[in-house]
């Protein structure tokens, strides 16, 4: 279905069905939020705050626990978020988000619908989940307690990821069918994104572009079909790998470490080329595969220290590819400037051999944005779990921030736009470099 469906409806398929299933996922998700809090082993919102641990609820982690608060809080803030790139999460931008962006009718909107997805991945999907989490910690305090609620499902199967499929059980008969549609609606949306992005690469990047180059579009498109049944046979053969959701997330984590810098250095440093894109790919791809060898021969290492030393090595590879290889043609760097105009230092000689003038963005205007932008987010996601919480006054002081920030950002964004906002130099630039 998912092959069908992305090999025939290409991106514009794949975006509206987007909306439509975000719906029925957020749906489903809240209901079975408002089931599990009304389960007798819960007792409702204010039975879930007196039956779990306080130090379960935290908002932050117990730093008492330094290894606990290395890995799911100082890493995460200090390294992950600017180092590691995968789907979704991309730092200095990528192909996952890149195509809706690209897609949108300007630059305004395509930061208004990326700023909206992150307010709505990181804000408001959450706490329905969270809730079943608690709420499956009071219903099923141990692994064995989901074994015996489903005596008919292998031993080997069960595990903390079984938690939350376990909780939908509770649901009647028409919200557990829209539950499961939430669920097939995810991933539908998450596969048919990903195929169609890895076939825009493989078709369009490489088989047009260097293996037969110049024939008719209908043989593209047939290509594109061909190539979307192959990666998703590619993909089914790697689940059999993969033990856990888990397993997977930290494989994505780990194979993707130490290239969100060189995403991000791209715009502002004219050295980056393709070979140093590509050194950083293959190498974090092989340090991570040494990390999950040493671990299935019996030498397993932390994941957090897996992914320092990912992110350490992979930087070295590929500075070193920087200044090992040929810089990308002069030309194409002249051109490239004149059409995106990108800011800071890192493009001087660029810039005053294009003779176009400087950047019509601001670097600090655009840092300060990004300050809001993640204040803006995270107090939202923080203030509506103190709310929930019951914690007044933490809840006031992430809902000032919160109004803070939007403030900022009312003021800040109308400055930003403007600057992008400049078609006429760009169809002139166009046509000057056409």
């Amino acid at each position: 279905l998912n092959v069908a469906f992305a090999a025939t409806s290409g991106l514009w398929g794949v975006l509206v069905t987007d909306v439509i299933q975000f719906g029925i996922a957020m749906t489903g998700s809240i209901a079975a939020a408002v089931y599990a809090l009304r389960q007798p082993e819960v007792g409702g919102l204010s039975g879930l705050l007196a039956r779990t641990d306080p130090g379960v609820r935290n908002l932050l982690p117990d730093f008492g626990d330094w290894s606990l608060t290395l890995s799911i809080f100082v890493i995460p803030i200090a390294v992950q978020w600017w180092s590691v790139w995968y789907p979704g999460a991309e730092p200095g931008g990528g192909s996952y988000i890149a195509q809706r962006m690209l897609a949108s009718k300007s630059e305004r909107d395509a930061l208004a619908g990326t700023f909206l997805f992150n307010l709505a991945h990181y804000a408001l999907r959450p706490w329905p989940w969270i809730i079943v989490a608690l709420a499956s910690m009071l219903v099923y305090p141990e692994l064995a307690d989901i074994q015996r609620t489903f005596p008919h499902v292998d031993p080997a199967l069960i595990g903390h990821d079984m938690a939350y499929p376990a909780m939908l059980s509770v649901l009647p008969s028409g919200l557990l069918g829209l539950m499961v549609a939430g669920l097939l609606a995810a991933y539908v949306s998450t596969i048919s994104t990903h195929l169609n992005w890895g076939t825009s690469y493989l078709v369009h990047d490489l088989y047009r572009r260097f293996i037969r180059p110049g024939l008719q579009e209908r043989h593209y498109v047939l290509a594109g079909r061909v190539v979307t049944a192959l990666l998703m046979v590619c993909a089914g053969l790697l689940t059999f790998v993969l033990d856990t959701a888990r397993a997977a997330f930290q494989l994505m984590l780990s194979v993707g470490a130490g290239t969100g810098l060189i995403y991000l250095l791209r715009w502002f440093w004219w050295r980056v080329n393709a070979w140093c894109e590509i050194a950083a790919m293959v190498s974090s791809f092989v340090i991570a595969s040494g990390f999950a060898l040493a671990g299935r021969q019996g030498h397993p290492i932390p994941a957090h220290l897996a992914l320092i030393a990912t992110v350490l090595g992979t930087t070295v590879v590929w500075v070193s590819v920087a200044f090992l290889t040929a810089p990308t043609d002069r030309a194409i760097l002249v051109r490239f400037y004149r059409l995106v105009r990108p800011a800071g230092p890192g493009w001087n000689s660029v810039r005053a051999e294009a003779g176009a003038g400087s950047s019509p963005d601001s670097l600090p205007q655009a840092l300060l944005g990004w300050v809001l932008g993640c204040l803006f987010v995270y107090s939202a996601l923080f203030g509506a779990g103190s709310a929930l919480y019951g914690r007044t006054m933490q809840a006031a002081f992430w809902g000032a921030i919160l109004v803070a920030s939007a403030l900022g950002l009312s003021r800040l964004l109308p400055a930003i736009w403007r600057q992008t906002s400049h078609p006429a130099d760009l169809t002139a630039e166009n046509a000057e470099t056409n």
